[in-house]
């Protein structure tokens, strides 16, 4: 059993949000730091993926559908994702970044001290993409966690942090480190006894002038206003994911 644990996911190759939150007292106190997936895809995927390495055996590491995303791309294959950056990243892994990428898990349970039983995840427990959301009707919960036994869930993917329950089970994200949708700062969660929801602020500004300097991406002024100096709304990224949370045959 372990007493706490950071979540944090969506971090989207966005160092300065990583190092903002590594920074958190109760982030360096946390017995195990699990990263529920989508890391490096981003500006900064080499320099990302190496500072989440740094913390050795405290990281428990979960697989994002832009992880698996980013091992086809650098394998010489094609993907679906529609992000211009992915490709770009792709090429800047080392083979051994690719390497722990193609290993990590779908899904990682941990007995958590208060909570019990708790289930990390990306997207679901069944697919690292699908979408589920905040108002999804019970149904909808039932069927993306049908078979999981878990009393608590804890995914990522849609980059807005929220708790709910569903039928006695509790779910949580975490929103995202690197991409907020809706607000602003990096976005995490502290888990034991109880579930905080947390927001790291950090200067968008200076990082910003950090990732333009750094990354070498040739698109990063553009890239840096949409999802760092100016993130997308809540209600537009819901307008996007609500046709997808509404069962695997929606279109």
């Amino acid at each position: 059993m372990v007493s706490t644990v950071a979540v944090l996911s969506d971090i989207h190759g966005v160092l300065p949000a990583l190092d903002a939150v590594l920074a958190e007292p109760d982030v360096a106190a946390a017995d195990v730091v699990v990263l529920c997936g989508d890391l490096a895809a981003g500006p900064l995927p080499r320099q990302t993926l190496d500072r989440l390495t740094a913390l050795g055996d405290r990281a428990v590491w979960v697989r994002g559908n832009a992880d698996r995303e980013l091992v086809t791309l650098a394998s010489g294959g094609d993907t679906a994702i529609p992000d211009p950056i992915a490709p770009w990243a792709a090429r800047q892994l080392r083979p051994d970044q690719v390497a722990v990428l193609a290993t990590l898990p779908l899904s990682v349970t941990l007995d958590v001290s208060g909570l019990g039983e708790v289930l990390f995840c990306h997207a679901t427990p069944r697919d690292d993409e699908e979408v589920a959301l905040v108002d999804s009707p019970p149904a909808r919960w039932a069927e993306v966690l049908a078979g999981t036994t878990a009393e608590t869930v804890v995914c990522g993917h849609t980059h807005m942090p929220f708790v709910r329950l569903a039928d006695r089970r509790r779910i949580v994200n975490p929103g995202s480190v690197g991409m907020p949708y809706g607000t602003t700062g990096a976005h995490w969660a502290l888990l034991g006894p109880g579930v905080q929801l947390r927001r790291t602020a950090f200067d968008p500004e200076l990082a910003c002038q950090y990732l333009t300097k750094t990354s070498g991406y040739p698109e990063i002024g553009v890239w840096a206003e949409e999802f760092v100096r100016n993130p997308v709304s809540d209600l537009e990224a819901l307008r996007v994911f609500s046709p997808r949370a509404r069962g695997t045959n929606a279109t």
